[in-house]
């Protein structure tokens, strides 16, 4: 009898659970049911707020079944990470207190252009696909945007005004990356992993919030966006320099020129710098001399190799 009572208490249990998962490769269950299954479950779910949605799918799924889960799953106040799968081109926006997406796509993705126009985002990490050719993103409260795209091919990108954007990483590989800075120039903390052209960004860009900076030298024109880097942002406290990609020895060496005048960041409020992978080259060498004699402000220096 008491087996029988604590079964019937803890029956509807799962209707309040705030994390979801699915995964449809389980015990290899048809496609069909699956979906049905996800669809009367968050019908029925009635946690207040469903904090994490994850689906682990196969190439079977469909941008129909993403919109109908979305759908079901907003009637819950979804917060936390749209499915990382083979999206829309364009996100599905009834997701009104969505703040933190995080999408990986599969390497049979289609999607070319990815659009996201969420009003409540706040947090977007995207590892671009090979056949992604650009993307769109809208979203005013945007505080942290992290963005990974090795591929060789120039990708377009529109960003509106994020005023209240934190941080912001980049890690690109393609030509005239740089062309993505215009659109941070509130941010406060910026890590660049960029392969830049001569041009890095265009001129007159200021970066008048920035303050602490990460730029990795595994490419050869670093040391080209470190100088326009610390020429545009009066207000830097922080310089990360690391080497965070391994490299081929046959790479061409980056070209050192001192600058006609000191940065006003080295002038005035450069306090910390710190360098991960420091190998003592002759290049390596004129840049810290030239960061120590000009840094008044100066107080920490972190070499490691």
């Amino acid at each position: 009898m008491r087996k029988m009572l604590l079964s019937k208490r803890w029956r509807f249990l799962w209707t309040s659970v705030p994390r979801l998962e699915y995964d449809d490769s389980y015990q290899s269950i048809e496609y069909g049911r699956f979906s049905r299954f996800v669809v009367r479950f968050l019908f029925l779910h009635e946690a207040p707020v469903i904090e994490t949605l994850h689906f682990k799918l196969g190439k079977t799924c469909g941008a129909e079944d993403i919109r109908l889960w979305i759908r079901a799953a907003d009637k819950c106040c979804m917060q936390g990470e749209s499915p990382p799968i083979v999206l829309p081109s364009s996100l599905y926006t009834g997701c009104h207190v969505l703040e933190e997406l995080h999408v990986e796509p599969c390497l049979s993705d289609n999607l070319t252009v990815f659009t996201v126009r969420v009003p409540s985002l706040k947090s977007l990490v995207l590892h671009a696909s090979k056949g992604m050719h650009g993307f769109v993103i809208d979203a005013p409260y945007f505080e942290w945007l992290d963005i990974v795209d090795y591929r060789d091919e120039l990708c377009h990108c529109i960003i509106d005004d994020m005023p209240k954007i934190l941080t912001a990483c980049f890690d690109v590989s393609y030509t005239h990356s740089g062309e993505i800075l215009p659109f941070l120039t509130s941010v406060k903390r910026l890590d660049l992993c960029l392969l830049t052209s001569e041009n890095v960004y265009p001129s007159g860009i200021i970066f008048y919030c920035l303050v602490h900076l990460k730029i990795c030298t595994c490419l050869t024109e670093w040391l080209n966006l470190l100088m326009c880097m610390l020429r545009d942002s009066p207000k830097l406290k922080s310089l990360k320099l690391q080497k965070c990609h391994v490299t081929e020895a046959c790479n061409p060496r980056p070209s050192w020129n001192e600058p006609n005048s000191v940065p006003k960041c080295l002038v005035s409020s450069l306090e910390a710098l710190e360098w991960v992978g420091y190998e003592g080259t002759e290049e390596e060498k004129e840049v810290v001399a030239f960061i120590l004699i000009s840094a008044n402000c100066l107080e920490k220096v972190f070499k490691y190799l």
